[in-house]
């Protein structure tokens, strides 16, 4: 299978996907070691993990270029990467203590003669589907603490992003223990079709259609699903905001990345009080960004890395000039080396039924809604069939907060945008169409890996069948 380079358009990567029966014997040999794995106490897994922390770092001069390659960006790459070790060594340290807390011993319950207690009880294999957008950190966000609860874990990357595979699957064979308890395999969407028929948890991340077609397939299967999707987060502006801070906030969390990421600002609500002090900020602060062509190392954005996502985006930019929204800068998708480039793009008067304000952009694209009412604000950022995350960017925080807790959104950032890429301690709720099952982030990003078992003992003596005779009712 040929793999598109997001920065010359050629084709100069090979990879060869898994079919079902190698995703099989996979599956069959990661389970062969899980016992083993899962017998270790946590303080040892966490051991193993913390090696290859230790190796991941030893080897990120192999892992930034092809992650570089991948993505066609440096210096996020480069963030990503080393970013890893870290995420290893918090749950190493932190899920012992965790795993203790969750095991509760000798519990006494409603009858005095019986205690209970719970035994926590790993899946054994975990399967995750990784979206483009951050291949490194979306494939091991769910893989290492899964790992940690004593799981053996599948991991089927994006055959857009696959590079990276090889050289951290390096850093994996150099730890006997964790090799034999994780894989990161090469394949495409029947690949991961595939993997979902050999896992007992399955944890995706990507688009609502294709999540919709992973939680059907598992719930056929009859197994759990952690199902990330997408978002279209709204941030609201309050007439109290300072409009220069709001804008610098709106587009860094509106284009980083290239605006490809869930957690992207994607529609923006102004009071109308500051509205033109805003959009005024805004278009030159975005009108200053700068592509990261032809160098790599200079500029503040990079290419499309999905070449169908640049269709996409300039789609609903053209629909909703078509429906009569206004242009202010940016707009047009430009092809430079090969690369698929667009510059930071302002829209204003844009219609709500216009493409771009219901669908998922995943582009460098901020639609601006000038309101007059907080209740029509609040009601337009709640129109939507997802509810991922939020914003609202006030004067003061108490007043930004006052006006968050309405919002229909799993996370919303209070006087800033997109924290939920800054911070993992928080769990939260996909709303809408934004995703299932239990949240990845704070404690239970660990915990949702165990079923519980309960030990009930009876203390005194066993009821005899004469108890229930009629005649003593």
């Amino acid at each position: 299978m040929k793999i598109r380079n997001p920065r010359t358009g050629i084709a100069d990567y090979d990879i060869a996907p898994l079919d079902a029966d190698a995703v099989a014997d996979e599956a069959k040999r990661l389970r062969a070691a899980q016992k083993d794995w899962a017998a270790k106490t946590p303080e040892e897994r966490g051991t193993v993990l913390l090696q290859w922390a230790d190796a991941i770092e030893a080897h990120l001069g192999a892992i930034i270029p092809a992650l570089t390659a991948d993505t066609g960006r440096g210096g996020i790459s480069k963030i990503e990467a080393a970013g890893v070790p870290g995420q290893i060594r918090r749950w190493a340290s932190m899920a012992p203590q965790l795993m203790a807390d969750g095991q509760l011993v000798d519990q006494p319950t409603s009858v005095p003669t019986i205690i209970t207690s719970t035994r926590l009880v790993p899946y054994e294999l975990v399967g995750a589907i990784s979206p483009w957008n951050f291949p490194m950190t979306l494939a091991l966000i769910d893989a290492i603490p899964a790992l940690m609860a004593g799981s053996a874990v599948l991991v089927k990357p994006s055959e857009v992003t696959p590079r990276f595979i090889k050289p951290l699957m390096d850093t994996v064979k150099r730890i006997p223990e964790l090799n034999a308890v994780l894989s990161i395999i090469e394949g495409d969407g029947a690949t991961g079709a595939a993997m979902v028929d050999q896992v007992d948890y399955v944890c995706f991340t990507g688009s609502v259609a294709t999540g919709r077609k992973v939680g059907e397939s598992a719930a056929q299967a009859f197994i759990p699903a952690s199902l990330e999707l997408g978002g279209k987060d709204p941030m609201i502006v309050l007439a109290s905001a300072d409009p220069e801070k709001a804008a610098a906030t709106a587009l860094r969390a509106s284009i980083v990345n290239t605006g490809q990421a869930c957690q992207s600002i994607e529609r923006v609500y102004v009071a109308r009080e500051i509205a033109a002090p805003f959009l005024a900020s805004l278009t030159v602060q975005a009108e200053a960004v700068e592509l990261n062509y032809p160098n790599i190392n200079q500029g503040h954005i990079g290419p499309f890395i999905f070449e169908k996502q640049a269709e996409i985006a300039q789609h609903q930019i053209d629909d909703a000039v078509s429906k009569g929204a206004k242009l202010i800068t940016g707009g047009t998708v430009e092809n430079l080396g090969g690369g698929l480039y667009l510059r930071p793009t302002i829209l204003t008067d844009v219609p709500p039924d216009a493409d771009i304000m219901r669908e998922e952009n995943f582009g460098p694209v901020i639609p601006v809604v000038i309101y007059d009412q907080i209740e029509q604000a609040i009601a337009q950022a709640n129109d939507s069939i997802f509810g991922l995350s939020a914003a609202v960017v006030g004067g003061c925080a108490t007043e930004a907060e006052r006006i968050g807790t309405r919002l229909k959104a799993g996370a919303v950032s209070i006087n800033d945008g997109s924290l939920t890429s800054m911070v993992w301690e928080a769990e939260k709720s996909s709303f809408g169409y934004s995703g299932l099952g239990a949240s990845r982030m704070g404690a239970s990003g660990l915990m949702r890996f165990f079923r519980k078992q309960a030990l009930i003992r009876q203390t005194g003596e066993a009821a005899r069948i004469e108890a229930f005779a009629e005649e003593n009712f």
